[in-house]
C-alpha cells in the first residue's frame, strides 16, 4: 500500500449556524470520529484528512482552493449532517478541480424511538441536508460520486476504497510522461489518437524520444550491472542449466535482454517517465554486421515485461494510449493480490460455448498475471527490422474472472470500452513460447467480441484480475469520458442503442461547448 502514503482525501462537513455554534461543534466531535473510524478500518487505501465544517460560502471556497492547491489531496469527500443551503458552495464546488465524492450518511446509525428529540433531529438531517446538496451539484452538472450507506458498513467503506484508487491514480496521470521509442507502426489507426486532447482531458504527456537518444544510454550501461541483473535473472526464473553457459548464445542473449532493461531503466528514470512504447521496426541501428552498431539486438520484450510489473506503462508498435492505460490499472491496483497486464487479441478458437480468445503479444505479457512461476527462455523471433533470438519470460495466466478495458479515440471524444472477460486454462503451446492467457468475453464469445468491434475497440488492452467495473465508472466519470461496459447482461441490439444514445448525447454536449 505504500503507493498511497504520499496521498490524501479530505472530508468536508457542512454545517450551517442556524442551530448555534454547540450544534457545530456537535457536528464537529461527531466528523473526527467519523474520519478516524473510516481511517481505522482497515478497508481504505489512502488516508482521510478531516477539514472542518464548512459554514459559509467563505469557507467553502477557501476549503476547495486549498484542496486544488494540495499536492496530497486527490480528492474530497463532503458529507451534509444538515440542512446545509447548497447554494451556499456554488462557488466552492465551481472552483474544486480535484474528483469529488459525496458521502450520505449519517453519525447515529439507527434512529432512538424513544428518546428522539429536536435536539437529535438538528444533528441528524443527512436525510435532507444531501439531497440539498445533491440537488445543486445535479444543477451544476458535477461529476462527482455518490455513496450511500451508514460509515461503519464495511460495503460503504469498499466503495470509498474504489474511488480513492481511482482518484489517486488520477491524480497519478496528470504528471504521467509517456516516452515513445520510435512512431505508429504501420499506419496502425486503433492504437494512434489525439496526444493534445489526450493531455487536457486525461492529463497525461506523450513525448516522441528518438531510439538513437536511448542508445546513448544503452553506451553507458556497466558490465558488471548486466552480470548483476543476470544474475537476479537465473535467481528469479525458472530455466534451462545451458542459459547459464557464458560460451553459448543464450546466454549471451539473456545478457542482451538484461543490458536493454538497464538502458530503458536508465532513460525513464532520467527523464521521470512513467510509461514507454517500443516498435520493433526502430531498434537502433538498422545493420546488425556494422562495427560500429549500437543497438538492441531484438525488441526488449523481457525489459517491457519486467518494467510492467513494477508499474510502467508499456503500449506494443508506439500504442501510447494503452502505455498510459496500463500504468492506471497498475496504480490502481497496488495492494491487491491477483495482477494485471497489457494484451493482444491474438487468435481466435472456435469451440462452441467454450469458443475464446488468445490473449498474448509476442514477447511483452506481464509476468504479474502469471499462475505459476515464470520460465525464462530464448526463442527466436522473426518479426521487424530484427530476425534473431530474444529472451522472454514464458507462462499462462491464472484461470479466473476478470475485466479488461480500453480507450480509442472517436474523433469528438474518448470512449473507454470495458469487457468482463472469463480467463480459462489454456492448452500447451509447445511451439509458441510465449507468454498468454486464454479468455471467454462475457457474456458470450459471439456477443462479447461482436460488441467490442462494434465499439471500436483496440487489438490492445489492459487486463486486471482485481479490478471491478466500479473502478472504470469512476475513472470515466472523473475524466469526464464515454464508458462503454460490456457483461453478462450485454446484447447485440441494447449495445447498438447506447452506442446510437452516446453518439447523440455527445455531439450535442461538443455543439454546446
Amino acid at each position: 500500500m505504500k503507493t498511497f502514503d504520499s496521498y490524501e482525501v479530505w472530508w468536508v462537513t457542512g454545517a450551517q449556524l442556524l442551530y448555534g455554534g454547540d450544534a457545530v461543534v456537535a457536528v464537529d466531535s461527531h466528523s473526527k470520529e467519523m474520519v478516524e473510524g473510516l481511517n481505522n478500518s482497515g478497508n481504505l487505501p489512502v488516508k482521510v484528512v478531516y477539514k472542518g465544517t464548512a459554514n459559509s460560502s467563505k469557507e467553502v471556497l477557501e476549503v476547495m482552493k486549498a484542496a486544488n492547491n494540495d499536492q496530497r489531496c486527490v480528492g474530497v469527500i463532503t458529507w451534509m449532517h444538515t440542512f446545509s443551503p447548497a447554494k451556499m458552495w456554488i462557488h466552492g464546488l465551481q472552483q474544486l478541480r480535484k474528483p469529488l465524492l459525496h458521502f450520505h450518511t449519517q453519525y447515529n446509525a439507527e434512529i432512538p424511538w424513544n428518546d428522539i428529540d429536536m435536539d437529535f433531529m438538528n444533528l441528524n438531517q443527512s436525510a435532507h441536508g444531501d439531497r440539498e446538496f445533491g440537488h445543486i451539484c445535479a444543477r451544476m452538472r458535477l461529476r462527482r460520486k455518490v455513496v450511500v450507506g451508514h460509515w461503519t458498513d464495511p460495503e460503504a467503506q469498499k466503495h470509498i476504497a474504489v474511488w480513492q484508487r481511482v482518484a489517486a491514480a488520477w491524480a497519478d496521470a496528470q504528471d504521467m510522461l509517456i516516452l515513445r521509442f520510435g512512431d505508429q507502426m504501420n499506419n496502425v489507426a486503433v492504437t494512434d489518437g489525439d496526444k493534445v486532447e489526450a493531455e487536457q482531458r486525461l492529463g497525461y504527456h506523450v513525448d516522441y524520444t528518438p531510439v538513437s537518444e536511448l542508445m546513448e544510454h544503452y553506451k553507458r550501461v556497466a558490465d558488471a550491472d548486466v552480470d548483476a541483473l543476470v544474475a537476479t535473472y537465473f535467481k528469479e526464473y525458472d530455466h534451462a542449466p545451458e542459459l547459464e553457459d557464458k560460451a553459448g548464445e543464450g546466454y549471451q542473449k539473456v545478457w542482451n535482454s538484461a543490458k536493454a532493461e538497464l538502458a530503458l531503466r536508465s532513460i525513464l528514470t532520467e527523464k521521470g517517465a512513467k510509461g514507454f512504447t517500443t516498435n520493433f521496426d526502430d531498434l537502433g541501428t538498422n545493420d546488425i554486421n556494422d562495427p560500429k552498431f549500437v543497438g538492441f539486438d531484438q525488441i526488449p520484450g523481457l525489459a517491457s515485461q519486467r518494467l510492467m510489473a513494477e508499474g510502467y506503462g508499456f503500449g506494443a508498435e508506439g500504442d501510447w494510449k494503452s502505455a498510459a492505460l496500463y500504468r492506471t490499472v497498475w496504480f490502481m491496483s497496488q495492494g491487491l493480490p491477483k495482477g494485471c497486464s497489457f494484451l493482444e487479441d491474438y487468435t481466435l478458437n472456435f469451440n462452441g460455448k467454450e469458443s475464446s480468445i488468445l490473449q498474448s503479444h509476442m514477447l511483452e505479457v506481464c509476468p504479474l498475471i502469471a499462475a505459476e512461476r515464470p520460465r525464462l527462455e530464448v526463442h527466436f523471433l522473426g518479426i521487424g527490422i530484427r530476425k534473431s533470438p530474444t529472451a522472454r519470460l514464458v507462462f499462462t495466466s491464472k484461470p479466473d474472472n476478470g475485466i479488461t478495458a480500453t480507450v480509442v479515440d472517436m474523433g469528438n471524444r474518448f470512449r473507454l470500452i470495458v469487457n468482463d472477460v472469463k480467463c480459462i486454462e489454456p492448452k500447451p503451446l509447445p511451439k509458441l513460447p510465449v507468454a498468454s492467457a486464454l479468455w471467454i468475453p462475457m457474456p458470450d464469445f459471439e456477443t462479447g467480441a461482436g460488441a467490442w468491434i462494434l465499439a471500436g475497440g483496440t487489438h490492445h488492452s489492459c487486463f486486471s484480475y482485481d479490478l471491478t467495473p466500479e473502478y472504470w465508472e469512476d475513472y470515466a466519470e472523473i475524466a469526464g469520458i464515454e464508458m462503454l461496459h460490456i457483461n453478462k447482461d450485454t446484447t447485440i441490439a441494447g449495445f447498438k442503442n447506447e452506442m446510437r444514445w452516446n453518439e447523440v448525447y455527445y455531439m450535442l454536449n461538443k455543439s454546446l461547448q
